[in-house]
């Protein structure tokens, strides 16, 4: 992947992928970004326990297990972008 033009390394920033994506997101404008919600919330699966829920802000947890996932806003149209923090990860 390339630079995307906002200052950030290839990888990193709205192009990283798990738990880096969603600390990204979470800091992002300050934390704004974390609870604006999304423009379609996005149907998905946890990626860590597979129960299905609907990604409804940038950041958001699974309502059955508190698993942290977030997707970036140049990817949000797409709920295969959505990333995951990793089992057990809690926002600071």
């Amino acid at each position: 992947m390339g630079n995307c033009g906002c200052g950030h390394e290839a990888g990193n920033g709205p192009f990283a992928a798990g738990r880096d994506l969603v600390e990204f997101v979470a800091r992002a404008h300050g934390g704004a970004l974390r609870s604006r919600a999304l423009p379609e919330g996005l149907p998905t699966a946890c990626q860590g326990c597979g129960g299905p829920f609907t990604l409804a802000t940038f950041v958001g947890s699974c309502p059955a297990c508190g698993g942290v996932h977030a997707v970036s806003p140049p990817r949000c149209d797409d709920p295969a972008n959505i990333q995951f923090a990793g089992a057990g990860y809690r926002l600071p």
